[in-house]
């Protein structure tokens, strides 16, 4: 055996080892952690606090993302015309039937969850966690929503709950977030991690691949630069369109083209080996219901997806981060420490 190949093979041993759950997954899994850090199933309980967003509502334009309808992947328990308690005790029971779960972390998601006075942001926020099961919120928002008094807010509640913010992205191509209607830039993505990091809030985001006009080089760009900020979880689609978007009807006009399944495969496998391998992955692939997709139409579930994506690790030998890493730098490393200092557990 050459010198490469043992080397490969001590780093894969070294990388698999760095996760205290033991995973045999070759990239850092999301689900994994939780179940390592709180000992049981964490189930995500959707909430609509009917939130709207700075490029709908006028102040940085209308319309909103061009890719964006929220419609298509709320769940049947979330409705802004029920109360936030409504809304988490409806959700509570059904994900406890269907997944016997019994902790739950209250996801604002639609639009932008932090676009409000603080004080009405309290309000909400701690109806959710009044609830006994609900151990901790998922704030999903975008960069320019936030400043100083929201955050430290977000902290001294951190210090009792399971707390994370997450940040819309896309991109980190300015030219594609002004195509999307975004209304704001990569810097101002930067800002708010910058603003939020190392205050007890778990920062997460979200990119889209195969964005038009995008090629792939750029895409896996977008890896390396991610790698060099303090976030903790991240959220990987491919660009599905929605039906009765912005961005649905451009394609229509212009049918500009859309990711293959093999080429989205081979995206995936080298955006994750570029990838700093301490950030979990909350998600690999996006999905909506076929009766709002217009395309691309793979035919496939996300569980098959991710045991196709899986599959490709193995055969190519490669895992989360190979590029990234080097040697000497695994060597150094500590595994992540499981012992959470939530109390309202």
């Amino acid at each position: 055996m050459n010198t490469d190949s043992e080397d490969s093979m001590k780093l894969a041993e070294q990388y698999l080892k760095l996760f205290p759950w033991g995973t045999s997954r070759r990239y850092n899994s999301y689900t994994d952690y939780l179940l390592s850090r709180f000992g049981e199933r964490v189930q995500k309980v959707s909430v609509d606090a009917g939130f709207t967003c700075p490029n709908r509502d006028g102040t940085k334009g209308f319309g909103g993302c061009t890719y964006c309808n929220n419609t298509s992947f709320v769940p049947p328990y979330c409705h802004p015309g029920m109360s936030i308690k409504e809304q988490v005790e409806k959700g509570v029971e059904y994900l406890t039937r269907r997944y016997n779960a019994k902790k739950f972390v209250a996801y604002f998601q639609a639009y932008s969850n932090t676009y409000a006075q603080i004080g009405d942001l309290k309000n909400l926020y701690e109806e959710a966690l009044s609830h006994p099961d609900v151990i901790g919120l998922s704030i999903g928002t975008r960069p320019d929503c936030v400043d100083k008094e929201k955050i430290d807010y977000l902290a001294e509640l951190a210090r009792n709950y399971y707390i994370t913010i997450e940040y819309g992205l896309e991109s980190i191509h300015n030219p594609s977030l002004e195509r999307l209607n975004r209304g704001h830039h990569f810097e101002d993505w930067a800002a708010a991690i910058e603003l939020t990091a190392n205050r007890g809030i778990h920062i997460a985001s979200h990119v889209i691949m195969g964005l038009p006009n995008e090629s792939k080089s750029q895409m896996l760009q977008t890896a390396e630069v991610l790698s060099k900020f303090p976030i903790d979880y991240l959220k990987i689609h491919h660009l599905h369109l929605v039906k009765k978007t912005i961005l649905a009807n451009q394609y229509l006009k212009e049918h500009f083209p859309l990711l293959m399944y093999r080429d989205y495969l081979d995206l995936v496998i080298g955006f994750l080996e570029r990838l700093d391998p301490f950030i979990k992955i909350q998600r690999l692939v996006g999905e909506t219901h076929p009766r709002h997709l217009l395309g691309p139409k793979w035919g496939l579930r996300v569980p098959i997806i991710l045991k196709h994506i899986e599959e490709e690790l193995e055969q190519k030998n490669t895992w989360q981060g190979k590029k990234f890493l080097n040697l000497s730098k695994v060597e150094k490393m500590t595994p992540i420490k499981t012992t959470s200092s939530i109390t309202h557990l």
